[in-house]
C-alpha cells in the first residue's frame, strides 16, 4: 500500500526477484513512478478497505508493507491484513518514532521513516537467508544477518547463542541497531546480527531457519 518513492521502489525491486506484486494507491497518477515496465496488478482504492484489499489479492498474500504517507493508514492497514486475512508478513512505516514501539507490541514489524529503506522493508518481507556483512581479512569469522524461524521470537538471545554455538554481535530494532544485555529476548520484526565461523555459517542458518528446539 503506497507508491511513493519507497512503495515503487520495493514494488520494482520484489518483482525483479521474479514476485508476483500489486500495488493500491488512492491517486492513480503515483502508479506512473513503476514506469511501463511493471507487471504487476495497479489497484486504486483505501489501502485498509477490505474490498480494496481483495482486489489487490490479499487473500493468497505472502506478505504485505504499507508505506503511505499516513501513520494511521498504515498501521490500520497492517492490522487488517494480518489479523482479517492471516498475513504472516507485515510490516508499516511510521513517520512517529515515538509511536512505532506501540505498534510493535501488536505483532507489526515498524520502522520510523528517518531510518527507513526499501532495502529494510524487503528483508522483512521475504526471507532471503543469510547476508553476509563482514568477513575478517583470514577468512574465518563472518558477521552475518541471519532469519530466524517465527518460533523462536520471545527466545533470549543466550538460548540463541547456546543452540548455534554463535555469537550475538548486535540487534536492530525499530531501525535502531542496539547491542544485547544478558536478558535481552528476541522480537518481532528484530534482525539478527551473528558472528560465526565461516564454515559453519550455512549449519547456523538451517538450525534458525528450522523450528526452535523444545525446551
Amino acid at each position: 500500500m503506497g507508491c511513493g518513492r519507497v512503495g515503487s521502489t520495493l514494488a520494482l525491486a520484489l518483482e525483479q526477484r521474479g514476485e508476483q506484486v500489486a500495488v493500491i494507491d488512492q491517486d492513480e497518477s503515483a502508479f506512473r513512478r513503476l514506469g511501463p515496465t511493471f507487471e504487476g496488478r495497479r489497484v486504486t482504492g483505501v489501502g485498509f478497505d477490505r474490498e480494496t484489499l481483495v482486489r489487490a489479492g490479499i487473500r493468497d498474500a505472502y506478505a504485505f508493507a504499507a508505506v503511505s504517507s499516513g501513520d494511521n493508514s498504515n498501521i490500520l492497514a497492517a492490522r487488517v491484513a494480518r489479523e482479517t486475512f492471516d498475513v504472516d508478513h507485515v510490516v508499516a512505516r511510521i513517520y512517529d518514532p515515538a509511536r512505532a514501539e506501540i505498534y510493535q507490541r501488536l505483532g507489526i514489524p515498524t520502522v520510523a521513516t528517518v531510518k527507513w529503506t526499501a532495502d529494510q522493508v524487503l528483508r522483512r518481507l521475504v526471507p532471503q537467508g543469510a547476508v553476509q556483512l563482514h568477513t575478517d581479512p583470514s577468512g574465518s569469522i563472518t558477521l552475518a544477518e541471519v532469519p530466524p524461524d517465527r518460533s523462536w521470537i520471545g527466545s533470549p538471545l543466550r538460548l540463541i547463542e547456546r543452540e548455534t554455538s554463535a555469537r550475538v554481535a548486535y540487534l536492530t530494532r525499530l531501525g535502531e541497531a542496539m547491542l544485547p544485555a544478558a536478558d535481552t529476548v528476541l522480537q518481532e520484526g528484530d534482525l539478527l546480527q551473528l558472528l560465526v565461523e565461516t564454515d559453519r555459517l550455512a549449519e547456523v542458518e538451517a538450525q534458525l531457519a528450522a523450528t526452535k528446539p523444545a525446551d
